[in-house]
């Protein structure tokens, strides 16, 4: 089973691939059919096959040999990792299908701010949409209370401090910035949204440093945040429980 699961996470990467390159452009993510970005030949099947379809034409159109982006490989198998991570945490279950669709969603989203700067409110929007039918699901099946107060205040509160620390900097926050995190507490809640906001803020320093380091970016380059708030909230809504913990127990439990 986790290998059907890991592969079926490739397939739904490959979708986002496609997402991640037509929605900017404003083109449809159904028609055409999946072609080379460059000769905009119809690709074949086997073409296609996540993940193998790169390796065994060395990163290259099988048609016009023109390059592909490491992109492609890299989020199907991220998506097929992530898909893994959450079966083995909540099996076949609602839980499953709801991170596996908003990490979908966050995928694209941050591909979308790392190539352009912008986060589109249509992305905004699905999360929203799916942490609500979620939430509705787990009461339906599972008689368990939505905590649509909690996810208010989470959205608000979330969005107010971004929207703080924006005017503060004069911009140092972009307006998809506030609204990503305001969904993301909505969909989190009040106490889990802190979290995501301290791993985000860790996160982006570390990588932002490395990149420094590493001379792919200068000091007075920006650098787009949406997708360290979408890795501080997968960490988050996987370990957050656990992690709140082991911080209460390394710094409170000795009182």
């Amino acid at each position: 089973m986790p290998l059907i699961i890991f592969i079926f996470g490739t397939i739904i990467g490959s979708f986002l691939n496609v997402c991640v390159y037509r929605i900017p452009r404003g083109e449809s993510v159904v028609f055409p059919g999946s072609h080379c970005p460059t000769c905009g030949h119809p690709l074949k099947w086997y073409n296609n096959i996540p993940i193998l379809s790169f390796i065994f034409q060395r990163g290259r159109c099988g048609y016009c040999r023109g390059k592909i982006s490491l992109q492609y490989p890299l989020i199907e198998f991220l998506n097929g990792v992530m898909y893994l991570i959450f079966y083995h945490k909540y099996g076949l279950s609602a839980e499953f299908i709801y991170y596996g669709a908003i990490c979908g969603v966050l995928i694209v989203l941050s591909s979308i701010d790392c190539y352009s700067g912008i986060i589109p409110d249509r992305f905004i929007f699905l999360i929203l949409i799916f942490s609500i039918i979620y939430k509705i699901s787990l009461y339906i099946f599972y008689s368990v209370s939505p905590q649509w107060f909690n996810s208010i205040l989470g959205l608000l509160v979330g969005g107010l401090l971004f929207l703080t620390i924006s005017v503060l900097s004069k911009g140092g926050m972009g307006g998809g910035d506030i609204k990503l995190i305001g969904a993301l507490g909505f969909a989190l809640g009040l106490k889990m949204v802190f979290l995501n906001i301290f791993l985000s803020f860790i996160i982006g320093a570390i990588i932002s440093l490395m990149l420094i380091a590493l001379k792919k970016k200068g000091r007075k380059d920006s650098i787009p945040f949406g997708p360290f708030i979408c890795m501080g909230f997968l960490i988050t809504s996987l370990w957050g429980d656990k992690l709140l913990l082991w911080y209460i127990n390394i710094f409170w439990g000795s009182n």
